[in-house]
């Protein structure tokens, strides 16, 4: 997994080398850590983390002080855990149209059902035909139930078909893969309160969580969604999709630093396996150039 990672970083990797190298022969200065500062925030890893890069390197500019920085960016992430904290499981998989909702959906389940879970999916995005139609694809691919129904425009009667189902299988993991809505759209995001009211209030048998899927295109404005969103459901973890050469990787700080959002999962390609669990440290290790043999 990590030579694919250490490839798909190659854009922030890049710039962030080059902003270092302007220490090379040259001494810690107001001049140099504008310019350095210019270069991260070009890297998008954005404002807050930048200042606190430049805070590290001040307090150890008379030493080697790249160390300190990386040390700096793992303390910002949270530590690396993915497990089940309770089963069974409902996972709202939430976004924007266009971010990978729907493939995030499907590499979840085929990650939940490899570890040997119960797993149903259930196609709640109504509002886009051809969404169902590529869950069905990938749970016939997976070897999982698939509940939908594309006569109904309403995401909130597919869910509660779904997790009535869930429980007559006694599935571990239901996965959902919400309407994708705009995230200025007031009316639509209240559609997703509404999914998260129902599984808390008519299905409490089951824990669950609401993962944001974010195009890692994007960068730092993939936060404006994640902070919208959060305002509507709490956000327990993030997926970074469509992680390739134009990736901007810097956002996984913002998440979590301003909104407590761990990313939990890297789409780095289009086929089921290509979604792997977040580690902290070989992700710094991406951004600075550490490839491993």
């Amino acid at each position: 997994m990590f030579k694919k990672l250490f490839k798909v970083l190659s854009r922030t990797r890049n710039t962030i080398t080059d902003a270092f190298s302007l220490f090379s022969g040259r001494r810690v200065s107001t001049d140099t850590l504008d310019e350095l500062e210019s270069h991260l925030i070009s890297a998008d890893l954005g404002v807050s983390t930048v200042d606190g890069i430049i805070d590290v390197i001040r307090k150890h500019s008379k030493s080697d002080f790249l160390p300190k920085v990386k040390e700096y960016l793992t303390g910002i992430l949270s530590d690396n855990v993915q497990k089940i904290e309770n089963t069974p499981l409902v996972i709202l998989v939430v976004g924007v149209n266009g971010s990978g909702k729907t493939t995030s959906a499907a590499k979840i389940a085929q990650f939940y059902k490899n570890m040997g879970k119960n797993v149903l999916l259930v196609g709640a995005d109504t509002y886009r035909a051809a969404a169902v139609e590529q869950l069905r694809i990938w749970s016939n691919r997976i070897g999982i139930r698939l509940v939908c129904n594309e006569k109904s425009q309403e995401p909130s009667a597919v869910l509660f078909d779904g997790l009535t189902a869930a429980k007559s299988m006694n599935a571990d993991v239901a996965i959902v893969d919400t309407a994708g809505r705009l995230h200025t759209s007031r009316n639509l995001m209240e559609e997703l309160s509404k999914m998260f009211r129902i599984v808390t209030s008519r299905f409490t048998e089951f824990s669950v969580q609401s993962i944001i899927t974010i195009d890692a295109t994007l960068g730092q404005n993939s936060l404006i969604q994640a902070k919208q969103f959060s305002e509507h459901v709490p956000l327990d973890g993030a997926v970074l999709t469509k992680m390739d050469g134009t990736a901007k990787g810097g956002i996984v700080f913002s998440l979590y630093k301003e909104l407590q959002v761990p990313v939990r999962f890297i789409g780095v390609g289009e086929d089921l396996e290509d979604l792997y669990i977040f580690n902290k440290n070989e992700y710094i290790q991406g951004l600075f150039g550490e490839e491993k043999l």
